[in-house]
């Protein structure tokens, strides 16, 4: 075992089928340790982007010290050693979502992947005439793209409307996949509503009707159980920054016939096989798609980020963060004034809440005072935000690594604040 991997292997793992020891699994995340303003962190802005445990960290410290040299690009023994740990790092990503590594782009992030579809599916491809249809509750990363292409095509975005519970009437869905919809853009989880979307069925029923599915994962991977074989989309997009792993990291999954069938998105080393002035021969996907030297360093955390998960076993970490989703709910109901954004029946960890005659940011402000970090603002969605009609919401969001205690911290200083703002 190399130091890469001996840093994989360094995550907390319980027996097989046994949940893991909570606490323990906490202390592997070195910042939690910390204070803040002279109170014990409580962090509740994994929405935004999850912490990193000692095992990315040491990861990626082995593969500087040790092992670092470019991908793809010597023979010598570093280069050799650092090629591996990248496309073991893409290896691993693809187990973990049940897909093949040929079709497994990585980037950095779901802004790049979903730029990618836009500009090497969509853009050759729309013309007047296409719609681009787009969930109400997604991130401007999964709508900007397609307005972009929309006005350089003459296609033209369409909204899905969602109910005030924050969630999708199927019929009113499925009649918006009329016959000019070519792609349909929706997200797995919402950012802002916690809310879980039944992707499966959605894209089975726009497949049937031959429209292109693109889904959102980035709320979704770092959470739960995701087999994007199952799911049955087009393309699939994530983020490793919120799935424990180091910023500047992710990927989009593609079916392989889109992948051969896409023109490269940048131009540049390594994604050609034979460059002249008379023209250039292009790697097949997805190194198509990889063009230059990529975050090698940060691909090695993600590999051990996703080792670290799968130790955990994602569906222990799901069950973790429902029950930290129902003790968050029930502790906000219970303060007077505070008003929560979406009531949908299956959520993730994730609630938006105002409180009456208080700004947000002054929200925000104040609990951080108390060692409570929460979002505060749009949170890149502004769209969903004007459909409740408010400006800004706080948004706290656990992960597994949270404590029941912690919400309980949150919520006292929540009281603590609300009384001095009243």
């Amino acid at each position: 075992m190399n130091a890469i991997d001996a840093g994989h292997a360094a995550a907390t793992a319980a027996p097989a089928g046994a949940a893991p020891d909570w606490d323990r699994v906490r202390a592997d995340f070195p910042i939690l340790s910390r204070q803040v303003h002279g109170k014990p962190l409580v962090y509740l802005d994994s929405a935004n982007s999850g912490q990193k445990p000692a095992a990315v960290i040491d990861a990626m410290d082995a593969f500087y010290r040790q092992h670092y040299a470019n991908v793809s690009r010597a023979v010598h023994t570093l280069g050799t050693e650092a090629t591996e740990a990248y496309e073991g790092a893409r290896a691993t990503l693809a187990r973990f979502l049940n897909v093949r590594a040929d079709e497994l782009v990585l980037c950095s992030g779901t802004t790049f992947a979903l730029n990618l579809v836009a500009y090497s599916w969509a853009l050759p491809r729309l013309q007047a005439g296409d719609t681009i249809l787009v969930s109400r509750m997604e991130h401007h990363a999964n709508i900007v793209p397609w307005q972009l292409v929309a006005q350089r095509t003459g296609a033209r975005v369409r909204v899905a409307e969602i109910t005030p519970e924050g969630t999708f009437d199927p019929d009113a869905l499925r009649r918006s996949m009329t016959p000019d919809v070519k792609l349909l853009a929706i997200t797995h989880v919402s950012n802002v509503l916690g809310t879980v979307n039944p992707v499966r069925a959605i894209c089975r029923e726009a497949r049937s009707r031959g429209i292109v599915t693109v889904v959102d994962g980035s709320q979704a991977v770092p959470h739960r159980p995701v087999d994007i074989a199952a799911i049955g989309c087009d393309f699939y997009a994530f983020t490793g920054h919120k799935m424990c792993g180091p910023t500047g990291t992710g990927a989009l999954w593609a079916r392989r016939e889109h992948l051969a069938e896409m023109p490269p998105f940048l131009g540049g080393g390594e994604m050609i096989r034979e460059v002249s002035f008379e023209g250039t021969v292009f790697n097949d996907g997805p190194q198509k798609f990889e063009a230059g030297t990529p975050n090698i360093a940060g691909f090695v955390g993600l590999g051990a980020a996703v080792d670290y998960l799968q130790g955990l076993g994602m569906a222990h970490v799901e069950a973790r963060e429902a029950g930290l989703l129902a003790h968050m709910t029930q502790a906000l109901e219970a303060i007077d004034g505070v008003r929560i954004l979406g009531s949908a029946p299956e959520k993730a960890a994730v609630v938006s809440f105002l409180v009456e005659g208080a700004h947000a940011h002054d929200l925000a402000t104040l609990l951080d005072l108390e060692g409570v970090a929460v979002r505060s603002g749009q949170h890149c969605a502004h769209p969903l935000l004007q459909f409740y009609g408010v400006a800004a919401t706080c948004r706290a969001s656990a992960a597994f690594y949270n404590t029941h205690d912690e919400i309980d911290a949150f919520a006292a200083a929540l009281r603590k604040v609300r009384r001095l703002l009243a």
